[in-house]
């Protein structure tokens, strides 16, 4: 690593790994481009988000020491996803908050942890990507990573210097898609019915692509574009700004 250079730690999160890994190699590009040594660790696993919005806080505070011990060595933990970054910010102090050596530990990881867009923006100060995308885009401000992580304008400023790319700000950006993780199987009917909101905003939108920075979010768009038999295409905001959409959209096959 040479001395400019900045390590930083990737933390893939168990959608990206399972459903889909070009956000993961989309996030070490990007990361890469603006100088960092990304390291993946081995050792990761969830950051227990599904036990702990259960109410499962056993299992989510095994989870959590689990993923405290891998990435608490560095000093940059980097997420591509909002959700996840959240619960590590937000939620571990709190999982721990009636354990003093756990809690220092939870603590101090938060602090080093971001969400991808964020971490470029405002650690590394990237104002421009070299990727090229041809198509009207629409943003969908996912839950957790606008209301707890402040993340909405990064990926836009960063949008913004990719070739070819027009932005379209749809109705009610802000709104939640219906996906909430545990929600959309537990209300399946309110689910659909806020993801149908959301496709009709992006189609009076005029936009041609959705972009989100989360993969629950976008699973749950897709799924429902791909009912509807939309053209519009579906992707993590990753796989745009790092110019890596020559394989099928969200949804569309497998990646």
């Amino acid at each position: 690593m040479s001395k400019a250079s900045r390590e930083v730690a990737l933390f893939v999160t168990c959608l990206v790994d399972a459903m889909r890994p070009n956000v993961g190699f989309a996030a070490i590009k990007l990361l890469q481009d603006a100088g960092c040594d990304v390291v993946v660790p081995k050792q990761q696993t969830c950051c227990g988000q599904p036990a702990y919005n259960s109410g499962d806080e056993l299992d989510s505070r095994a989870l959590a020491k689990q993923l405290i011990k891998t990435f608490e060595i560095y000093d940059n933990v980097v997420v591509p996803s909002g959700s996840c970054a959240g619960m590590i910010k937000d939620h571990y102090p709190k999982l721990f908050s009636d354990d003093p050596e756990w809690h220092a530990r939870a603590v101090k990881l938060a602090a080093n942890t971001f969400e991808l867009t964020s971490f470029l923006v405002d650690v590394l100060a990237v104002e421009t990507v070299s990727a090229e995308y041809d198509g009207v885009v629409c943003y969908h401000d996912s839950c957790a990573g606008l209301r707890e992580l402040n993340v909405k304008a990064q990926p836009r400023k960063l949008l913004k210097s990719v070739k070819g790319v027009q932005i379209q700000e749809m109705k009610d950006a802000e709104v939640c898609c219906g996906f909430g993780g545990l929600f959309c199987v537990k209300y399946s009917d309110i689910s659909n019915n806020m993801v149908s909101r959301k496709l009709d905003n992006i189609k009076s939108s005029g936009a041609d692509t959705m972009l989100a920075g989360d993969l629950g979010c976008l699973l749950n768009i897709a799924g429902k574009l791909s009912r509807d038999k939309s053209p519009v295409k579906a992707w993590h905001v990753a796989e745009v700004l790092a110019g890596m959409t020559d394989i099928p959209a969200i949804g569309e096959g497998e990646a």
